[in-house]
């Protein structure tokens, strides 16, 4: 798994500094003297060869002499050094190591591959090189340079930079926020933020974590476990380089709207990722999520002895998607029981100026008592009449009172005091209460959490990996692409555009091809016999925006006409594109269609995310209006109408005036098929389809071009090659025939199995419990089989069996693959009264065909020395059983694939 000995390094029992110095203001200095401040309570080593002792602490020459085995060893020797120190550490049992040195390099020859290649050959696990170290407060360990040590508490902080990871140690140290661990990645070489995302969501320490994110290197990971621990708890982004310029000049208009920071804007909202944009929101968002759990809603109430105040964070509540909570009946005759007649009578609830402790008590006691409201910001400005810390002190013994009669259903309460001495803000933290210097500070932290539970719904539901409502002709839209790529054509033309649309089932205009003008004369008096006007277009392979030779001439009504613009369209592009190969003309019909919206959508390739689709507001001045949105593919129709409303043209999508409604999910359908062409088509690279057309009628594509290349497979396993988030694999059904002819239908978990799964481990008896998770196991809380349910089936996949006859869930089993997806680690359970029929090996033989598909190299399990029968079943199936060296009631077991 990619947690593999992670603990190791972030909870070590034992550990050794290599390349410590003397000098005062080394690194290695620096870092000896943070050790011994954080009291580390394992064994520990100071390793150096030139000096006896440093700092007061005795040093050994080299790793092969310590007494112990280090479980980390932190190293700031030279570079040069760093290949040879890592062998070293691996052949004396190290389990990792943080490399904080700098200058390793990158690439082939480089001294990062000979680190690599030395930590693979021991299973050695790194952090960095060139970061600025770890920090874990419940284990005392300091293993960096940061200036200050963090208290412990529940948020993890993952950076790209040592300076965001040191600047966020001395912003919490003074505000009482704490810290499950720090860690700054540097480089990357080994484990990286999917590999923390994994450790860090499965902490029970941890309760939100926090990212700065310069670059992902593996799209596909980082997706899997993002997704993954957002489901579990907030995951928070500020990522560096927003205004940077959006990537090479693109042909489409498609890639030009898909800007690179865009896509990561897309990508972790897709992965429920809560983007902030700068280090002071992520401050924000740290204060809130590191002291109250997300409410039921979003219903904000809010007590203020400021009128003004209280209208600003109402009037921004509403424009960040919250909802100002009514005061109900009962409520409302409560706080007029107990405030003057001049309070406000609703939210706000202002109970004017010279409020003192005692009204801010009476009114906050009502508001917590009312089910009208999720949340309640408490604000106060002060006055020269009524003592500010005397009526936080009163507000925060109120709170905990609270808290402490409704333990596992509290609902949140923040503060603003505006202005206000910094040692009311300490009593407010000390008592676990997130509080912020303005109105809008505190609505976005309440929004944040909002946003978490928000996430948590939606990722609970999985896109299809093919919508049931349309079969596309997939074979055909091959044949078209696979064509033009034999030809050496990178686009297609207009005919192949409009068969490869129709093997979609998406509407094109009637489309004919002319070389010459009585070509387009003869197709033109078709479209005239039936009605129609006609537009022609240049058909050029090297002219893809027809419109810079004003290459398109519209509403020709005549023979005679088409003739002539036919000749002007040829005369105009051979002069101002002479070296274009020019081909003809393309005949349309004129569509004309008053009322319809004029949109476009399309796919980009990107870089880093793969395949992107893009809709927003069409036409020539698409990159000018610049009204978009984008998202990863696969979608189903709910994602595709959750992307249609991050754009304004949706609002003109809605009936107005004597404009009646687009036809409803026409377009929401367009943006599914497209991402399922994008999945049959990989070649695909670039597809713009503008204008599409949309009104009550329907949607009808105008125009549209596309791009194809060959391919090559960005992200690991199977699934389509250029997608960072795989699609349900119901490619992986199966009927299976059991012994004495049960029949067990078996198919890839989803979300919402885990209702059975609770079901189903109620016919599991406690020692079969125990011989599958190595402990008695008393009961399984939400968070834990939502890491079984809830997968994306990138580096993870679990087998649901049912009986077909009761349909009742029998068994499970599963398989993780590790951080380079070479090995995959499996397990299994089956319903006690059910074992011995052959479930097990069906299961087993399902998983086995399941990795050798995916491309893993081996399959791996831990088994009790005592369970017999699994370790017999391994054995039949052609594993290599093994005695655990350092567990000696586990046996290791490998299947080679």
């Amino acid at each position: 798994m990619s947690t593999y000995r992670l603990r190791n390094l972030l909870s070590p029992r034992s550990a050794a500094l290599v390349g410590a110095s003397p000098r005062r203001g080394s690194v290695g200095r620096a870092i000896l003297g943070n050790i011994l401040k954080a009291k580390f309570k394992g064994e520990f080593a100071l390793v150096n060869p030139r000096h006896a002792e440093i700092g007061g602490v005795a040093t050994t020459g080299s790793l092969a002499k310590l007494p112990f085995a280090p479980e980390l060893v932190i190293i700031t020797a030279p570079a040069a050094t760093v290949p040879g120190l890592i062998d070293e550490a691996g052949k004396k049992g190290a389990a990792g190591a943080v490399i904080v040195t700098a200058g390793l390099g990158h690439g082939a020859g480089s001294l990062a591959e000979a680190v690599e290649a030395a930590a693979r050959k021991y299973g050695m696990r790194l952090i960095g090189p060139n970061c600025l170290g770890v920090m874990m407060p419940a284990a005392n360990l300091n293993a960096s340079f940061s200036a200050h040590m963090p208290v412990a508490g529940n948020l993890a902080l993952i950076s790209q930079s040592g300076a965001i990871a040191a600047g966020m140690v001395d912003w919490a140290a003074p505000r009482r926020v704490g810290f499950a661990g720090i860690v700054s990645i540097g480089d990357q070489l080994d484990v990286d933020i999917a590999d923390l995302l994994d450790y860090f969501a499965l902490d029970d320490k941890t309760r939100a974590i926090l990212l700065y994110v310069e670059a992902i290197k593996d799209a596909r990971k980082f997706m899997s476990a993002a997704r993954a621990a957002a489901r579990i708890k907030p995951v928070v982004a500020v990522k560096s380089g927003r205004m940077a310029q959006g990537a090479k000049a693109a042909a489409t208009h498609t890639g030009a709207l898909a800007g690179s920071d865009a896509v990561y804007d897309a990508a972790f909202r897709r992965a429920g990722i809560l983007r902030v944009s700068d280090l002071r929101e992520l401050f924000d968002c740290a204060e809130t999520l590191g002291r109250v759990a997300p409410p039921p809603g979003k219903r904000l109430a809010i007590l203020t002895n400021g009128g003004g105040i209280g209208v600003l964070a109402v009037d921004r509540v509403v424009e960040l998607g919250g909802i100002a909570a009514a005061i109900s009946a009962a409520a409302r005759e409560k706080l007029d029981a107990v405030l003057p007649p001049t309070w406000s009578g609703s939210n706000p609830v202002d109970i004017i100026g010279d409020a003192d402790e005692t009204r801010y008590q009476a009114a906050l006691e009502v508001l917590l008592a009312d089910a009208s409201n999720d949340a309640i910001l408490v604000m106060n400005v002060q006055t020269a009449i009524a003592p500010a810390d005397v009526i936080a002190a009163t507000v925060t013994e109120v709170v905990l009172k609270y808290r402490q009669q409704h333990l596992n259903s509290a609902k949140p309460v923040l503060a603003v005091w505006v202005g206000a001495d910094p040692r009311i803000g300490d009593l407010l933290s000390g008592a676990g209460i997130p509080n912020y210097p303005t109105e809008d500070d505190a609505v976005r932290g309440f929004m944040h959490l909002v946003r978490h539970r928000e996430v948590v719904e939606t990722l609970a539901q999985v896109p299809p990996a093919m919508p049931s409502t349309f079969a596309p002709d997939v074979d055909a839209a091959r044949q078209i692409v696979a064509a033009a790529m034999a030809d050496g054509r990178e686009w297609l033309d207009p005919l192949e555009i409009k068969r490869l649309l129709d093997a979609y089932d998406i509407a094109v205009v009637p489309t004919f091809a002319a070389v010459d003008a009585e070509q387009a004369v003869a197709h033109a008096s078709a479209l005239f016999a039936q009605g129609m006007t006609v537009v022609l277009k240049i058909m050029s392979r090297d002219i893809v925006h027809k419109s810079d030779v004003r290459g398109v001439v519209l509403n020709l009504t005549s023979a005679a006409a088409v003739r002539t613009a036919t000749a002007e369209i040829l005369a105009r592009a051979k002069k101002l594109r002479p070296e274009a190969r020019i081909a003809g003309v393309i005949v349309q019909a004129m569509i004309v269609r008053p009322k319809a919206r004029e949109l476009i959508l399309g796919l980009a390739d990107d870089p880093t995310f793969g395949t992107v689709i893009a809709f927003g507001h069409g036409g020539t001045a698409v990159e000018i209006i610049n009204d978009k949105a984008l998202a990863l593919p696969p979608l189903d129709l709910r994602l595709a109408r959750d992307m249609i409303e991050c754009t304004r043209v949706s609002r003109l999508l809605r009936a107005y005036r004597d404009v009646p409604a687009v036809k409803q999910d026409a377009v929401a359908m367009v943006l599914v098929k497209l991402a399922q062409m994008a999945a049959d088509i990989p070649e695909i690279r670039e597809l713009d389809v503008n204008p599409l057309l949309a009104d009550e009628a329907g949607v009808l594509a105008v125009d549209a071009r596309v791009a194809v290349r060959r391919v090559a497979r960005k992200f690991g396993g199977s699934g389509p090659a250029n997608f960072a988030v795989r699609p349900y694999p119901s490619q992986w059904q199966r009927h299976l025939q059991i012994k004495d002819g049960w029949r067990v239908f078996a198919r890839p978990i989803r979300p919402e199995d885990e209702p059975l799964i609770h079901e189903f481990l109620r016919h599991v008896t406690r020692e079969d419990l125990r011989l599958r998770f190595f402990a008695p196991m008393k009961q399984f809380t939400h968070e834990f089989i939502a890491r079984l349910t809830q997968l994306d089936y990138a580096r993870a996949m679990a087998f649901v069996a049912f009986d077909e006859t009761t349909n009742a869930m029998v068994g499970v089993v599963r398989i993780h693959s590790d951080s380079i997806y070479e090995n995959g680690e499996y397990a299994i359970l089956l319903r006690s009264d059910l074992k011995g029929r052959g479930l097990g090996w069906a299961l087993m033989q399902l998983i086995i065909e399941y990795a050798r598909s995916e491309g893993l190299k081996a399959i791996s399990g831990d088994v009790l020395r005592e369970n017999t029968v699994m370790l017999q079943m391994c054995r039949d199936l052609g594993f290599e059983v093994k005695a655990d060296p350092a567990e000696h009631d586990v046996c290791n077991v490998k299947l080679a694939l």
